[in-house]
């Protein structure tokens, strides 16, 4: 429940209770985080925590630059996720879970 884009800054797709995405515009704060300087796994966590403190939500969010970096980061006790990456597919379900398979062509 959320996503947000802009060329400019990059893109964001949320999942979780989509209650709480929605009322702090989840998908947009970590935008804005980028903005401000943040890398993007630091931009997506500011962000949970902040959802988390203020209406008590848990989710999970993908987010990626214009430059490739990218970050998958979830406060709920699972979130299946996948980027790719150079040739590579990054993917995992449970906490701190980060495998690596070589994409066919």
């Amino acid at each position: 429940a959320g996503g947000y884009a802009d060329n400019r800054s990059g893109a964001v797709s949320c999942t979780g209770h989509g209650e709480s995405i929605l009322k702090v515009t989840l998908a947009r704060l970590i935008i804005f985080n980028i903005e401000q300087g943040k890398e993007v796994k630091e931009a997506v966590e500011l962000a949970l925590r902040c959802m988390a403190e203020r209406v008590r939500g848990w989710g999970g969010a993908i987010a990626v630059t214009p430059a490739g970096r990218w970050a998958a980061t979830f406060t709920t006790e699972r979130m299946a996720w996948a980027a790719a990456e150079q040739g590579a597919l990054w993917y995992g379900l449970n906490p701190q879970e980060k495998f690596q398979d070589k994409l066919s062509h």
